[in-house]
């Protein structure tokens, strides 16, 4: 389901609970909701639709990426660059790595590990920085 983009700052800067697998469906209105905001959006954290669970999605070029409960576990080569937001006006600055590496559970709820780098990387850190309630 197409859910509308939440802009509360103060819901937005809560910190996301532990999702499970009776959040697989929070995945799907992800998927949805990306697709359509495809023009202006590559990625979205669960609190972007109102839903306060660590779930992201990320478009990795050829497909897009559900994420359930995912943990950087390794990180190299520090840049700075400036970000926007579906939830937010204008961009901010933001300190992000170039290459990652990711620990999560996917849709069929099987653990997962996966390398990022560049743009992709980039994506995955802004997302999962909402989990956290930090807004760029």
């Amino acid at each position: 389901m197409i859910k509308p983009i939440c802009k509360d700052i103060f819901f937005l800067k809560k910190k996301s609970t532990p999702a499970t697998k009776k959040d697989l469906s929070v995945g799907k209105d992800l998927q949805d909701t990306l697709r359509a905001n495809r023009e202006r959006c590559v990625g979205m954290a669960a609190n972007m639709i109102g839903v306060n669970k660590r779930v992201i999605i990320v478009n990795i070029g050829f497909m897009d990426l559900v994420m359930f409960n995912p943990v950087i576990i390794s990180k190299d080569t520090p840049y700075e660059t400036e970000e926007g937001c579906l939830s937010l006006v204008g961009v901010r600055p933001a300190t992000r790595y170039e290459n990652i590496e990711i620990e999560y559970y996917d849709m069929n709820w099987q653990k997962q590990r996966s390398k990022f780098k560049g743009w992709t990387a980039q994506i995955c850190q802004h997302e999962m920085d909402h989990l956290e309630g930090i807004i760029i």
